[in-house]
């Protein structure tokens, strides 16, 4: 993108960015910005950052001043350009980070809309760690005669990542496994805990402060000054533990996460390989331990395929556990996988 902003023309007085970089959540988009900055910074290229919950004078003023790059969030990136702050009329180079975040966040008519605003000879780049249908169909649409790059098999876990699964009878006995491990955990490097309910997240964030741990809380419901806080003091090392919904689970790029905690199974299979993908980035090796209960056999079965798909051995006892759930049962059977059960 830089090299490519280098070659136009310089911005006149009113133009609007030659980059546009949308992403789906203000946490990723701040990350963005700050790298972007890091790297414009050194071609005198200026980068504006617009996302829901920041102000909007301050952005819209910031943008009068023209920036070649505007990374944004979808919502906001329109109620920029119906303010007049900025247009999308130089627009040549458009990304879409986290497509598959952004259209289960709802914002599909948003991108596209943006899509269809910018200029058609544009270069367009779009990044999915998931390839369903829509985004497959979004694809088609925004992209012309688009190269397919595919690193690692699409939706699968990373193999960089050591997944352990525990299954757990009584659900109090995983507190007792976390307490007994944390020290083990903190000696390697940072620890994300990821526990599902923004109430059980802060038990859990409470609980380890009577423990006298110091760990710090992410959630969905903080304001984004705080969850700003949050993030760069665990970036910066101040604190070892954080305890995050799934607001945490896309985008966190801190490399001195050595361990992922899923307290709580996630919502969904996608949501997993997220989380468990907070560390083990850019080559480095990572451990992510998954709390499964007794009450969790409807997606046990979605753990084992994403052990199998990630070569990972599969313990017995979550196998076993999968193997109460009827689709799993009979997708076994069907794909002659059965006879790997006793």
């Amino acid at each position: 993108m830089l090299v490519h902003i280098m070659d136009q023309k310089e911005l006149q007085p009113g133009d609007g960015p030659i980059g546009l970089i949308l992403a789906p959540t203000r946490e990723l988009s701040l990350q963005i910005y700050n790298e972007a900055k890091r790297f414009g910074k050194v071609y005198n290229i200026y980068v504006v950052c617009c996302y829901g919950g920041g102000s909007k004078w301050e952005q819209s003023k910031a943008l009068e001043k023209g920036a070649e790059i505007i990374v944004a969030t979808p919502g906001r990136m329109i109620d920029m350009v119906k303010m007049k702050a900025t247009n999308l009329r130089r627009v040549s180079f458009l990304v879409l980070d986290e497509a598959d975040k952004m259209f289960n966040m709802g914002f599909e008519p948003q991108v596209r809309s943006i899509c269809n605003h910018v200029r058609p000879d544009r270069q367009t780049l779009l990044f999915s760690a998931t390839f369903k249908k829509r985004i497959e169909k979004l694809a088609r649409d925004v992209l012309t005669d688009p190269v397919r790059i595919v690193q690692g098999d699409l939706g699968e876990a990373n193999e960089d990542v050591t997944q352990h699964m525990l299954v757990f009878s009584n659900p109090q006995h995983k507190w007792n496994w976390l307490l007994a491990k944390l020290v083990q955990f903190l000696s390697e490097g940072s620890v994300l805990i990821f526990v599902t309910k923004k109430a059980d997240a802060e038990q859990v964030a409470n609980n380890l402060q009577l423990k006298e741990y110091d760990p710090v809380l992410l959630h969905g419901d903080m304001d984004q000054a705080d969850r700003n806080r949050v993030i760069m003091r665990f970036k910066k090392r101040e604190v070892d533990i954080m305890v995050a919904t799934d607001v945490a689970a896309r985008g966190l790029d801190i490399p001195h996460i050595k361990t992922v905690v899923n307290y709580d199974i996630a919502r969904d299979i996608d949501t997993h390989t997220h989380r468990i993908g907070r560390t083990g980035r850019a080559g480095e090796k990572g451990t992510a331990y998954t709390l499964v209960t007794d009450k969790d056999k409807e997606f046990a079965g979605h753990l084992v395929r994403n052990l199998e798909g990630a070569n990972q051995e599969v313990p017995k006892d979550l196998l076993n556990l999968a193997m109460q759930s009827s689709w799993f049962r009979k997708s076994r059977f069907k794909t002659g996988k059965a006879k790997a059960v006793n």
